[in-house]
């Protein structure tokens, strides 16, 4: 399989059903233990707050995304890469302002489907499902741009064995429409 570009992952992005509905479009970059990735993604919202008190609320969203991780270690040989495509579903609670201005923490867990199964650096995952699970800080700035940091883990929830998971630190900047 062969690693995707930047603009086919959002030519990928843009052809989801959902596009009407779409709020936000997202670029990430992200790295664990000898693997990186990058992912792009639209979110499109619940509707309105789940929770409302004294000028903040909990809302959320769908994540649409797809993403291709590069290992560089497969099946632990230093310099050997995998690569692979990660296509998920996440809904995410972002605790944040009435205004949606300023700073947010958000937390998610969702679904994703690997394109093969991932062995790099001595961590295996042995299904194709995996769960994604992050937490996140953010700011958004007052044209709307949205820059966050998250850690994020991934793990089949102990479906099969082996399950070492896989841990990403990822830098996220979203763009509204």
């Amino acid at each position: 399989m062969r690693f995707l570009t930047i603009p086919a992952l959002l030519a990928s992005l843009l052809s989801l059903p959902a596009i009407a509905a779409v709020e936000h479009a997202a670029l990430e970059a992200g790295s664990g233990t000898r693997v990186q990735m990058v992912r792009a993604s639209v979110q499109v919202p619940w509707g309105r707050p789940m929770w409302q008190s004294n000028g903040t609320h909990i809302a959320a969203h769908w994540d649409f995304s797809i993403a291709q991780w590069r290992g560089t270690a497969y099946r632990n040989v230093p310099g050997d890469n995998q690569h692979i495509t990660d296509i998920g579903v996440t809904p995410t609670f972002r605790f944040q302002r009435d205004s949606a201005r300023g700073w947010y923490g958000e937390g998610a867990i969702g679904y994703h489907l690997l394109s093969a199964l991932y062995d790099n650096d001595g961590s295996r995952l042995s299904t194709a499902f995996q769960f994604g699970d992050h937490l996140g800080v953010g700011y958004v700035f007052n044209n709307g741009w949205d820059a966050s940091l998250k850690v994020q883990h991934f793990s089949n929830g102990g479906i099969k064995r082996p399950n070492s998971g896989a841990n990403f630190l990822v830098l996220r900047v979203a763009r509204p429409f």
